[in-house]
């Protein structure tokens, strides 16, 4: 018999009430602290609970203890808060502060998961990943010294992306430019797969190695310039906000956590892995154990999108289980409708 068959509704406004209790304290819930909100007495409610921690929901740390949520509690309570509705106002506010930020929409992103941060007090999580068919604006290269060269690449979508490169030789600013000029010309305006296909034709032509430009185009090309345009923009802010948490992580997990945090390879398979609904559509996945042994206890809450230059956005918010989940999922749906709203203006 599966626990529907055992579990009534009543079971789960009790269990509801509970994870919302544990929320607010981080205290094991007794029976009495609920049974001052319902018209029961404690002992049905104990013996709900009771069946509760039997199929999974619950479980007791001690004898004498109350009784803590499980994974499969916390999931069963934030289905219940799906429906948070958008407030015109504080949409527009967030607009006005995401397009304050700039046109550009790396600076953009970064703000949008500063205000996470600062509406939630967790980790506020933004990230733009172009499509394989972004359209090519233009090219920069700078001399630096030491033989270092600032690679930038601007496309159509209003991201800039750079890489600082190390060359075996010097190559003068003068050389740069005709470099740069040769690209531009040539090629802005095309979306990137097709530069690749054609400049590695232009390149393995036998005349290539007779024209002096396209051997330092070469160059630059096996460094990845024209990667550059595809690389993800991510920004993430307020780690610090989950120290001193009851995550009940010993210290040397802890430090594995921050350098999860760190690690934009892996917030990106964050994102990737749990946030595969539809456009526009909140997702909330609680326990991260999937992605690394110290996320076990930690809950993500995010949105994702399509803007119309091929952009797939995502904005999210990383916290603790017992989080405040109305007011996470609230900043993740007013943020991220914000900067959707920020982008169609331009």
């Amino acid at each position: 018999m599966s626990h529907l068959d055992n579990l009534t509704p009543r079971h789960f406004e009790v269990l509801h009430a509970i994870v919302q209790n544990y929320i607010e304290t981080g205290e094991p819930v007794a029976s009495r602290s609920i049974a001052r909100k319902y018209p029961m007495s404690p002992a049905s409610i104990r013996n709900m609970m009771a069946d509760l921690l039997e199929e999974g929901y619950l479980f007791q740390p001690h004898t004498s203890a109350g009784r803590v949520p499980t994974e499969t509690a916390f999931r069963s309570y934030v289905k219940t808060l799906f429906g948070s509705r958008l407030v015109q106002s504080e949409l527009d506010r967030l607009q006005s502060e995401i397009r304050g930020a700039g046109g550009a929409v790396e600076a953009r992103i970064e703000r949008s998961s500063k205000l996470l941060t600062e509406i939630t007090r967790n980790f506020g999580i933004a990230a733009a990943i172009p499509s394989g068919n972004q359209t090519l604006d233009s090219v920069e290269l700078l001399a630096l010294p030491d033989r270092r060269i600032l690679m930038v690449v601007m496309t159509r979508d209003r991201m800039v992306r750079n890489k600082v490169v190390e060359m075996d030789e010097h190559i003068s600013q003068d050389d740069l430019t005709s470099i740069r000029n040769y690209i531009n010309y040539n090629f802005g305006g095309w979306v990137l797969p097709s530069i690749h296909r054609e400049l590695k034709r232009r390149l393995e032509l036998e005349s290539a190695a007779y024209d002096a430009i396209l051997k330092r185009v070469r160059l630059f090309y096996a460094e990845g310039l024209l990667d550059l345009g595809l690389m993800p923009e991510i920004h993430f802010d307020g780690a610090v906000n989950l120290i001193g948490l009851d995550l009940h992580l010993t210290r040397e997990h802890m430090r594995e956590l921050f350098r999860a945090l760190e690690e934009k390879k892996r917030i990106l398979q964050l994102l990737e892995q749990f946030l595969e609904q539809r456009d526009g559509e909140l997702a909330i996945q609680v326990g991260l154990s999937d992605v690394h042994p110290s996320m076990s206890e930690l809950s993500l809450i995010g949105v994702r999108f399509e803007l119309e230059n091929g952009l797939r956005t995502h904005v999210a918010v990383l916290g603790p289980m017992r989080m405040n989940y109305t007011r996470a999922i609230s900043a993740v749906l007013h943020v991220g409708q914000a900067f959707r709203g920020a982008a169609l203006i331009q």
